[in-house]
């Protein structure tokens, strides 16, 4: 009996002292829709940043993905909307679960010089001749959820000098 109760309680102390998993400090949004012609859209966005001399901000996560709400949220705010509105055209599509290989819309990253999503979400950069400025963090956007907005506002910031 010494034994099953030293074992609990051991049990118990490692379990309070496992940090509880932090909340996301951004909003989430289910923007992700699976029935969007993501190739429409896409092409839509460049010629629209071609017109206004902006670039697409193309962001492909999932619905089911919290780091991919939370992106989705942050960017609907009033602060990143209108840098979104002055420096880019913002297109949203649903990837499924490419790291399970039921993927959606993987095509759109192959095009953009992307041959594989290691996760979601990716957000993708592209200037108005469609070339990718952002392949070296394009899918580094795993941590969304965690990332400060501050900074995430910075790198969007910096991207409308390129």
């Amino acid at each position: 009996m010494r034994c099953i109760a030293a074992g609990l309680a051991l049990l118990l102390a490692a379990c309070s002292h496992t940090p509880a998993p932090q909340a996301s400090h951004h909003p989430e949004a289910r923007a992700y829709d699976a029935q969007l012609d993501a190739t429409a859209a896409v092409d839509s966005a460049l010629a629209r940043a071609g017109e206004r001399d902006t670039k697409v901000l193309l962001v492909m996560g999932a619905n089911w993905c919290h780091d991919s709400r939370a992106l989705a949220g942050l960017l609907q705010t009033p602060r990143f909307a209108e840098l979104i509105d002055e420096h880019f055209e913002l297109v949203i599509v649903n990837v499924g679960m490419p790291q399970t290989d039921d993927g959606h819309n993987l095509h759109i990253a192959r095009r953009f010089g992307l041959e594989a999503l290691p996760g979601t979400p990716n957000l993708l950069v592209i200037d108005s001749q469609g070339t990718l400025v952002n392949a070296e963090t394009a899918t580094t956007w795993r941590n969304a959820a965690s990332r400060d907005a501050d900074a995430i506002y910075a790198e969007l910031l910096g991207f409308t000098a390129i």
